[in-house]
């Protein structure tokens, strides 16, 4: 917890002079008492004391003075708000090497289930498009708040061949700019993530680094989750033999480290899962602070009720 204004904080030294001032007064309350030479006499003829009542109405007393005082120096709390207009580009690789079931029941098939559990999450005024991408890149859903539209677009996606991962990055900025310009927000800085998903080796189209650029250049992080183990292998007529596909995961690091995102690497669907969760959370939310002054009025108040019944209740007045 924050505060606004904490130099105000210094009136709590004011609570603890008067816990300190009621102390001793209770102190010499029970050496003036003791004076009496007759105990047992005093006991007799005085009336009953409250004892802990006196002491339980001090208390509630000073919790509603720091109370008051925390109220005044006007604390804060971290709390996440959905961002406004903010764009997601979910770039899902179909090249023939996503095929391998080193993923079970595939490669594909766990990240279009991992894919749209992703953009179940996502606050719903962000915007999410659909970039798939083999030997070429396309752009299969433009930017919208539509779930159940981008979630049809992924149980679509099919395998082909060929791995164009620069090409992808370059429709899927174009699409974000797009979404800039229908929402008259060229000229303003829009929230904006590329989330691209592939087992990592580019094959055809522009390499790597022209798209790692121009993402740079549009301040737009690519955040990576790579596919696969080392171990994969798919199946092709042409071949006798399953081909070796192994995820190539530092290609894709290097894209997450350039230009600002986050790489990840899963080998399952309940990992990819907790990895789309992540991604979400960062992507989806600001965290600001929010002035929380009127929680600790509330309890100064409680606190004021409190003494005031207590101090009717057994005193017959109010403190």
């Amino acid at each position: 917890m924050n505060y606004l204004e904490p130099v105000r904080l210094w009136l709590l030294l004011g609570a603890a002079g008067l816990a300190a001032a009621y102390v001793v007064l209770q102190r010499r309350r029970q050496q003036y008492a003791v004076r009496f030479t007759n105990i047992a006499l005093l006991e007799a003829v005085a009336p009953k004391r409250p004892g802990w009542r006196r002491h339980a109405t001090a208390i509630a007393f000073l919790v509603a003075i720091v109370g008051l005082v925390v109220a005044f120096a006007r604390p804060t709390h971290d709390e996440k708000v959905p961002r406004e207009r903010a764009t997601v580009i979910v770039a899902v690789d179909t090249s023939l090497s996503m095929i391998a079931t080193d993923v079970a029941p595939s490669r594909i098939a766990a990240a279009k289930a991992a894919a749209k559990s992703f953009v179940d999450q996502l606050p719903a005024k962000i915007n999410v498009g659909l970039v798939s991408f083999d030997a070429n890149a396309r752009l299969d859903v433009s930017p919208t708040t539509d779930r159940a539209k981008v979630k049809k677009a992924i149980d679509r996606l099919q395998p082909h061949e060929g791995t164009a991962i620069g090409e992808a990055i370059f429709t899927s900025l174009e699409a974000i700019t797009q979404q800039a310009v229908a929402d008259d927000s060229a000229t303003t800085v829009v929230p904006a993530r590329i989330v691209l998903m592939s087992d990592g080796k580019t094959t055809v189209g522009r390499p790597n680094d022209e798209g790692v650029a121009a993402a740079q250049k549009a301040k737009v992080p690519i955040s990576t989750i790579a596919f696969g183990t080392d171990h994969g292998e798919i199946t092709v007529p042409q071949e006798p033999l399953p081909v070796p596909v192994p995820v190539d995961s530092s290609a894709l690091k290097d894209i997450a480290d350039q230009t600002g995102g986050s790489f990840f690497s899963a080998t399952t669907e309940s990992e990819l899962q907790k990895v789309y969760a992540n991604i979400g959370s960062s992507i989806g939310f600001d965290v600001e602070q929010r002035e929380i002054s009127t929680w600790f009025v509330g309890l100064a108040l409680l606190a004021l009720m409190a003494t005031a019944a207590m101090s009717l209740t057994w005193f017959n007045r109010l403190p």
